[in-house]
């Protein structure tokens, strides 16, 4: 049992905290810092870590965003983030016109934005938030969208047709609704997009049902809920299943319209309710209590009522009120309530004539003249019967049957033109899922591919790696070699031919030739200087710091180079070897100040810290080019300057311009 606590606190408690962490930490900065840059990005942070998961956040942090980059004029900027929040506000907030306002405040600088994407998309997103207010300015902003976007965003391109032949259709327009139907599918088809190819035939089923061409709407939506169902977009079967239980009704059908409403129930139970539309819910939870209100079935209408009437508190949505207000009127109807039923009634009316909703204001017409009758207005009653049977005929004349039977017409050639896409779906959906296979067989070999470029690769480094090693090894061991010759070949000097000289010496003295001794002192002294320089044996003699003193006076005395320095006490740092590496760094770094800079001063100093030690030498010299001069494979001096550094683990610093000295940093640890 506590293993289980211990796995659920990791699994789910200590995410969350994460995720609260982050949240205040983005929000603390964003309220401390003074830099506008800054904001922005802390703000795209917030925005990406409460996208899905607050979307009261996720609307404050768009908007802050929003109104901070129109400030600094980023305005292409404020339109990624003016489209990415439409949804959320229009969908599942339900205030649609909010982000109307929101919109409108980006295209007021609409002349700053290049982007034919983003400048369409503006007003697509707005046409989207309007077709909930108002479709005619739904159409006027799908229209404006088309104008701006680009031939390269033909995706968006056939987006917006779709929507602007939804929104002619819900105007009772059949002949600018099937036109724009059909642009959309023609461009989704040439994608390939066979998800939003039934969305086009959906508006095209639509508008047969909206004619009543009832058997053909029933036919063309079967094939669609089957292609719904191969494509597993179930979430899109709600709308057909609740499109043929109206049709049923239409029709008489009573047994079928209560199935397909329960179907449509079926899988919005299913969807988990932070991927739920609520205005689908309403919609057909709406029908159900019409139902069962019509059939006096009163206990299951007031369950659903129950349903909708939570729902509704939370929504803007007008679709969702009308079906609500629909719903409530035939179930007061039902209960005898003519009065009730009347304001609910009047509303529907109301927001049905405001939004130009022609099925909503034929229902408003015909429940109201019901209304009327069972209240004894006959005269009212007639009006509003005499409303629908006026409005019915001009919708639904012999003119517009003909159009229709045309488009019908059209959309059989093209079937038929068609033939092997439309009747073919499942080969189109297997040859789907063979380029699907192709490609995973495409990306899995490129994988692997990679996978052993990249084994190829770290083999290839590990072997530089272990060259690069043996080489500095081979190095190391060269200068210990050499050290160790110099040393022998020095002390042969020093014990052999210069015991040999003194004797030489002592004999020229004692015959009294001043010529002779003189001659012989000066390859005495020659014989211990080229000692010297092939070991110092002062290091052991004075120790390390004393050693260099000396050789810096030895060359300030006798050359013309002026040397000034700071040396600390580092005598007892380093192991013999490593003092004779520190000894002749120094050395060599001085005779190619005195070989090569044509300096007229340096500066040496050498410095113990508590874990280190610094030796810097300056000069004043000609200097020269780092890299020009390492690459030479004559010069030497750098390189074995820095191999000397390796082999005390060291770090070497060159700081050379031409005409303008030299520095040389060397770093040593204690």
């Amino acid at each position: 049992m506590k293993n289980l606590l211990a796995l659920f606190v990791i699994f789910f408690v200590f995410p969350y905290y994460g995720f609260s962490q982050d949240i205040d930490y983005y929000a603390s900065v964003l309220d401390t810092t003074k830099s506008t840059q800054l904001k922005l990005t802390f703000l795209d942070s917030l925005i990406s870590k409460t996208f899905r998961k607050d979307d009261d956040a996720f609307i404050e942090y768009s908007i802050q965003y929003i109104d901070l980059a129109k400030d600094v004029d980023s305005i292409e900027a404020a339109a990624r983030k003016a489209m990415n929040l439409q949804f959320i506000i229009t969908s599942r907030k339900n205030k649609p016109e909010k982000a109307v306002s929101i919109i409108n405040g980006v295209l007021a600088h609409k002349y700053k934005i290049d982007d034919s994407f983003l400048l369409g998309g503006l007003y697509l997103k707005r046409g989207r938030a309007n077709f909930r207010i108002d479709l005619k300015k739904a159409i006027a902003d799908y229209s404006l969208a088309l104008e701006n976007f680009s031939p390269r965003d033909s995706v968006y391109l056939a987006d917006t047709y779709l929507f602007k032949g939804q929104a002619y259709s819900n105007l009772g327009q059949f002949v600018p609704a099937g036109e724009n139907y059909q642009k959309a599918y023609d461009y989704y088809e040439a994608l390939k997009d066979y998800t939003y190819m039934v969305h086009a035939q959906q508006g095209i089923t639509t508008m047969f049902s909206m004619n009543s061409f009832y058997d053909k709407a029933k036919e063309e939506r079967g094939k669609i809920i089957e292609k719904l169902k191969n494509l597993n977009l179930n979430n899109f079967l709600v709308v057909e299943y609740y499109n043929q239980a109206l049709d049923d009704k239409k029709m008489g059908n009573k047994k079928l319209h209560l199935e397909n409403l329960n179907e449509a129930v079926t899988i919005l139970n299913k969807t988990p309710d932070e991927d739920r539309d609520f205005s689908q819910s309403i919609m057909v939870h709406s029908k159900l209590i019409e139902y069962y209100a019509n059939e006096n079935d009163i206990e299951n209408a007031t369950k659903h009522i129950t349903l909708v009437s939570e729902w509704i508190k939370n929504t803007e949505d007008i679709n969702s009120k009308l079906n609500y207000y629909g719903a409530i009127a035939k179930f007061h109807y039902a209960l005898g309530d003519y009065d009730t039923a009347l304001i609910h009634a009047k509303k529907k009316l109301e927001g049905s004539r405001s939004y130009s909703y022609t099925d909503a204001i034929l229902d408003s017409y015909d429940l109201l003249a019901d209304i009327y009758a069972k209240k004894g207005d006959y005269k009212r009653s007639l009006e509003h019967k005499q409303a629908y049977i006026t409005l019915n005929d001009s919708i639904y004349n012999p003119n517009s049957s003909n159009v229709l039977a045309y488009y019908q017409t059209l959309y059989e050639t093209e079937k038929k033109e068609k033939e092997l896409v439309e009747k073919n779906s499942n080969i189109q959906l297997l040859e789907k899922d063979n380029e699907a296979f192709k490609k995973v067989v495409a990306f899995s070999s490129v994988a692997l591919i990679l996978f052993f470029g990249m084994i190829l690769l770290f083999r290839n480094q590990q072997n530089l790696k272990n060259n690069k090693m043996l080489q500095e090894k081979f190095s190391q061991k060269l200068l210990v070699s050499q050290e160790e010759e110099r040393k022998r070949i020095s002390k042969d000097l020093h014990d052999g031919l210069g015991q040999q000289l003194l004797l030489i010496k002592n004999k020229v003295v004692a015959n009294g030739d001043e010529a002779t001794k003189k001659m012989v002192d000066t390859a005495i002294e020659e014989v211990r200087t080229i000692s010297r320089d092939l070991h110092p044996f002062q290091l052991q003699e004075m120790g390390i710091t004393k050693a260099i003193q000396h050789s810096l006076t030895q060359i300030d005395e006798n050359t013309t180079l002026f040397i000034s320095s700071e040396i600390d006490n580092i005598d007892n740092l380093f192991s013999p070897e490593q003092e004779v590496n520190i000894y002749r760094i120094v050395q060599e770094s001085l005779n190619n100040i005195l070989k090569h800079a044509k300096a007229e001063a340096s500066k040496v100093s050498v410095k113990k810290f508590a874990n280190n030690i610094v030796i810097s030498i300056k000069d004043n010299g000609d200097g020269f080019d780092f890299s020009e001069k390492y690459q030479d494979i004559k010069s030497l001096g750098l390189k074995t300057l820095l191999e000397r550094t390796k082999f005390l683990n060291g770090q070497m610093k060159v700081q050379s311009k031409i005409n303008n000295g030299t520095t040389l940093e060397f770093q040593f640890p204690v």
